[in-house]
């Protein structure tokens, strides 16, 4: 399996959580993200790697969505979103 680095939209709610509401291909084609059902630390068991797992409904099927973090700690670079191919 590989990642596939995709561009999210996300919002934050009032409590600093970040959550994910479109994905956006390369291609440019966008996905909105009808409902975030689950938020942990989890691992890539397919294409591997440690970071937040987003469990989100998309067009009515449940999917994986990971943030995986920065291990640099300064500049505006706090991770990247990916799918599992």
């Amino acid at each position: 399996m590989n990642r596939i680095y995709v561009k999210i939209r996300a919002d934050f709610d009032e409590n600093g959580i970040m959550l994910p509401r479109v994905i956006i291909w390369e291609d440019g084609r966008r996905f909105p993200i009808d409902r975030v059902s689950d938020i942990r630390q989890a691992a890539s068991m397919k294409s591997g790697g440690q970071g937040d797992r987003y469990t989100i409904i998309l067009c009515g099927e449940t999917r994986y969505l990971f943030f995986e973090r920065s291990a640099n700690s300064k500049g505006n670079i706090i991770g990247r979103w990916f799918v599992e191919s």
